[in-house]
This record gives structure tokens, sequence and C-alpha cells, in this order.
């Protein structure tokens, strides 16, 4: 067959006609498409005596509010892979990641689609926008089941409460979060699990499921006051320190006090409950505490359950640096993180199940661990060699404590 020979401007004027309408674009790219994939395909089978063509298969391709028809080229071996559906496949992935990131942001599915008619041109119904945000899911997963670190100098544990259905009911539901501080100073949220109710057994439980992924040492747990909580550390990390939330408990007190006491109430707090001071240690703290109490105590018979001997762990923090204190005496760090899970969350009257929450809470979490967590913290850079001396003070501490004889007393030294 005998080739035509054009100029360029009767080329260009082919063009033309083609382009006069939108129709006209459509059916030209397409052809272009389908043309260049033809043709690499003959390259390929021309570079591979032992490969065969085996027809095509049909596409849509929708990009800018158009639609394009493609005839994908196969090879019987299934080894051929057009470079343009390479390009194709990008977009379509960039626009799943986009639709994922807006999804875990707090839009939901229709807002998604929304937002694609006007940028992209074509409307997506709620669910092809949840399926496109949820090819990201494996990704998800896999980082929830990623190997850890042998060893974290703190770990921060809390739970939080989100409307779920199971089961045809709709009831709130606790979501445990675990977020641990690495040895250069940086953090990452270690796992995001559901349980239907927040209890000591199901933290002992979460926390040994740790051992099985690497961790082997934990320097310090920071955990609120759950009852039964410092027997789940315990069993789960015998070797680890545990410091109950200040801020709780201070704003526990603060609610049992008439308005008229709450100024000398909280003045007094914040002398028992001092930052960034090497000179008091904990037991020298609980004793100051004990103090403040019994002087409360009659007038707010209410606050007599803080003399208990567990509430000792408010004062762990005591026993560390002083550069370090503010960081480890509350979990303000994973408070702040479950904000964001609610402003993630709070867009949805309820969550279809417990595995999409998880989803999105793992979502948030995924994303936080490599943007804002992984900054390192400078306080913990000396950790080590910076607490070496209050855990020998520690463990004199200890020994006074145990310490049942009538010998004389082992004598402390900082």
């Amino acid at each position: 067959m005998q080739t035509m020979e054009l100029t360029h401007s009767q080329i260009s004027e082919i063009l033309s006609n083609y382009t006069s309408s939108s129709e006209s674009f459509v059916t030209l790219q397409s052809l272009i498409m389908n043309s260049l994939m033809f043709h690499e395909r003959e390259l390929f089978i021309s570079g591979n005596a032992h490969e065969q063509c085996n027809g095509f298969r049909p596409r849509r391709w929708y990009s800018h509010g158009f639609e394009f028809s493609l005839h994908i080229p196969r090879s019987r071996s299934g080894n051929f892979y057009p470079v343009l559906l390479g390009l194709i496949r990008n977009e379509s992935e960039e626009r799943a990641r986009l639709f994922n990131l807006l999804y875990t942001k707090g839009l939901t599915t229709e807002q998604i689609g929304e937002i694609s008619d006007c940028v992209y041109g074509r409307a997506y119904s709620k669910q092809q926008v949840s399926h496109l945000a949820g090819s990201c899911r494996d990704d998800v997963e896999r980082w929830l089941g990623r190997s850890l670190s042998s060893h974290y100098l703190a770990v921060y544990i809390d739970a939080t409460f989100v409307s779920t259905r199971r089961d045809r009911q709709v009831s709130k539901e606790a979501y445990y979060t675990i977020l641990g501080v690495l040895e250069d100073g940086s953090r990452e949220v270690l796992t995001v699990v559901n349980h239907p109710t927040e209890g000591a057994l199901c933290w002992q439980d979460e926390l040994e499921a740790l051992r099985q992924r690497g961790v082997e040492q934990i320097d310090l747990v920071v955990s609120d006051a759950l009852q039964g909580i410092e027997n789940a550390v315990c069993a789960a990390f015998p070797s680890a320190a545990h410091q109950f939330c200040v801020a709780h408990v201070k704003r526990q007190i603060l609610g049992s006090v008439s308005h008229k006491d709450k100024p000398a109430v909280a003045q007094q707090l914040r002398e028992v409950f001092p930052l960034e001071n090497n000179e008091m240690k904990s037991f020298e703290g609980y004793g100051q505490f004990i103090t403040f109490v019994e002087k409360w105590e009659s007038k707010y018979p209410a606050l007599r359950k803080y003399k208990a001997e567990r509430n000792s762990a408010y004062f762990t923090y005591m026993d560390f640096a002083a550069q370090v204190q503010r960081c480890i005496y509350t979990t303000n760090w994973i408070e702040r993180l479950n904000r964001k899970y609610k402003r993630t969350i709070n867009m949805r009257t309820s969550m279809p199940s417990e595995k999409s929450v998880i989803f999105l809470l793992a979502a948030v979490a995924m994303e936080e661990t490599k943007t804002t967590y992984s900054r390192r913290i400078y306080q913990f850079k000396s950790w080590k060699e910076k607490n070496k001396k209050e855990w020998k003070y520690r463990e004199k501490k200890d020994e006074l404590h145990t310490f049942k004889d009538n010998t004389t007393a082992p004598k402390l030294t900082t």
C-alpha cells in the first residue's frame, strides 16, 4: 500500500476539522492513543519471537470532563503493558489518593463526588468514591501490622469513643491508641484497635500484642488512672515505670470543690505538682499530696479516695530529669491525636462498622506519624544519660519502702 505524503498545512487542516467540536476532539484523541498502543505492541512482538497478539480489551478513560474509548492491545503471555496505560494508571492512582486524603480529613463521600465534578469534570457516586478511597486500605492495614522498634522511651495509651453500628444498633465503642517515643526523640503511633468497652484487661492484651511485633522494652507508660491499669502495665512490661495523667486528677479535684475554694485549691495543686524541678522526688511529692488531701477532706469527703496508695503513680514524673517532666506528666499528646480523630469522625453521624472507623483513625495516625511525629523532641535527646541517677535513686527508694527489719535502713543518695 502506497503511503500518502501530506504537507504540514494539510495535516493542520485535517486536525482542525477533527477538533472543531468536543466529540471530534474525543474521537481524534482516542484514535491517536489506540494507534500508539497498537504500534507499541507490534514493536514488542517483533522483539520477542515467542510472543503472539491476543486481541484487545475495551476500557473507558475519563479525564477533564471527556470520556475516551480505548482498545488495549494484549499479548498471549500477558507480559505486554502499554506505556500510555501506565500514564493513565498513574493519574487514576493520584485521584484515588486525593479521594482518600479528602475522606480522612473529614469530607463525606457525597462532598468528594461534588469536588470531583468541579475539578475533573466528572461526578462520582458515593459508592464509587468509597471504592476509590478504600483502595488505600491495604497500605493502612500493612502499616498497622508493621514490625516495631525493640525499645521505646515512653508510651502513651488512651481510648476514644466513636458511635459505631454493630448488629443493627449504634453504640459508643472504644478505640484504643498507643503512641510511642523512639530513642531518637521522634514519635509514632504503634496501634489503633477496637474493643466495645475500655478496660484494664483489654489494655493488657494490647500491650502484650506489642511484644509479638518486636517491642522488648518500654521505660515509661503514661495513661489515665483507669481502675486496674497499673496491674495491666506491670503484667505486660514489668520493668516499665507508670505515670498517671496529672491533668486528669487536677480537673477531677477542682470539679469536686466549690467555686469559692477553687482558686486556693488550684494554687496548692500547682505546688503539689511542680514541673522542671529535680529537688523533689516522687515519694516526697506523694507525701505533700496526702497532706493536701487531709487538709480538705473534712470539707470535701469525696477527696478521701485520693489517699489510696495507687495514686502515688501521679508523681512518677518527678523521678525523671527536669527537661522531660513536662512531656511525660500528662497524656496531652495522645489527647491531641484524639481531637484530630474527632474532627475526622464528627462529620458523620455514625460509622457503618468498626473496620471503617479503624481505617479512618489509622489513616489519620499514619499521616501524623509521617509528618508531625517525625520531628524529634529535643527533651528526649539525652534521656538515658540524664536519667541514670534518677533510676538508681528510685531503686534505693523502693528498697527503703520494702525494708521491714529493725536494722538501719539503707541511706538514699542522689
